[in-house]
């Protein structure tokens, strides 16, 4: 009897830590949506951000006429708890990598 071989490639490597650390950075967005009051948008930005009520009534003014602003930017896994934050809160959120 002839017993099988088998033949194995080379798995090629891919170190995920080198190259999340090479990518730009990542940005939390907020879309816009026919549901929350701005008032609510600038409270969410304050309180789960902390920005200051200038800079959160920016970033809402931001949502509220071109349909979205970046509110974070950072670290993929941050920006995605962000996103799942916001969506916590019942705000449209995506994450997209940054220009590096």
């Amino acid at each position: 009897m002839m017993a099988a071989v088998a033949s194995t490639l080379p798995l090629e490597r891919t170190d995920l830590d080198a190259a999340s650390a090479t990518a730009g950075p990542w940005q939390t967005v907020v879309w816009n949506d026919p549901v929350n009051l701005m008032s609510y948008v600038t409270y969410v930005f304050r309180t789960y951000f902390g920005y200051s009520r200038d800079r959160a009534e920016q970033l809402m003014l931001a949502v509220h006429h071109r349909g979205h602003a970046v509110v974070a930017e950072g670290a993929r896994e941050q920006m995605e708890l962000h996103v799942q934050a916001m969506h916590d809160y019942g705000l449209w959120a995506t994450v997209r990598e940054g220009e590096a």
